[in-house]
């Protein structure tokens, strides 16, 4: 089963993903800010990331930068979830390493869709 860890300060934001991800035969795992994400990453590399830009702590472009460095085994996909949606902060984020964009609001079908294009539906 492929595994997917949600990192989003917000727990609602969590919820919905899990649901999403878990109708889609994800293993989910959850983490509220990039340190988190970061301690889970290194205990175990999941499939995917769904990843929140603006989060305390550690942001999701602190987050990404931070991953790439990382002596990991292999390098998974991530995918940004968030309201920027500036062609800027597009860029910035595929710059940074990410694989796919999604808008929030999400639904089933347009997360599905980014998950195939990165190759993990």
């Amino acid at each position: 089963m492929k595994t997917c860890l949600v990192v989003d300060d917000s727990k609602v934001i969590r919820k919905v993903a899990r649901h999403i991800l878990e109708t889609l035969d994800f293993t989910v795992t959850e983490a509220c800010d990039g340190r988190e994400a970061m301690t889970a990453c290194m205990a175990s590399i999941p499939d995917v990331i769904l990843l929140d830009w603006n989060m305390p702590v550690m942001s999701g472009m602190d987050f990404l930068r931070a991953l790439r460095e990382a002596d990991v085994p292999r390098r998974p996909k991530v995918v940004f979830c968030t309201t920027e949606n500036g062609m800027a902060y597009i860029r910035a984020a595929i710059e940074a390493g990410a694989d796919e964009y999604v808008m929030k609001p999400f639904d089933r079908d347009t997360l599905e869709s980014k998950l195939q294009i990165v190759g993990m539906a």
